[in-house]
């Protein structure tokens, strides 16, 4: 799908309508240091022992029922002001195969 490189809309920050400048946010690597995060969890030893290890004991993601049902994703997009340089995230994504920002002709 097409969108266009400069859009005009709402700045929170300037309060009013002004020309954004339209990017897709890039997916990065999990902290490690999240609560969350499994290296950690088997660093410290919250592994260790008999029982259940939680989400860490699940199968790989290929052997899921559900795995990999969806064809598409949703865009992440990034607005950045013209005026005061703010960053601003879309508030509803829609999905598409493939994002292309396109310069205005």
């Amino acid at each position: 799908m097409k969108i266009p490189k400069k859009v005009n809309r709402f700045c929170r920050k300037c309060k009013k309508h002004t020309e954004h400048t339209v990017s897709v946010a890039k997916k990065r690597d999990r902290s490690a240091l999240k609560k969350g995060s499994l290296q950690r969890r088997r660093l410290r030893g919250l592994e260790r022992g008999a029982g259940n290890k939680g989400k860490s004991s699940r199968g790989a993601l290929s052997s899921w029922k559900m795995y990999g049902k969806k064809g598409s994703k949703k865009g992440d997009f990034r607005y950045k002001c013209e005026t005061c340089n703010k960053m601003s995230v879309q508030r509803k994504g829609f999905r598409a195969k493939k994002f292309e920002i396109v310069a205005k002709e």
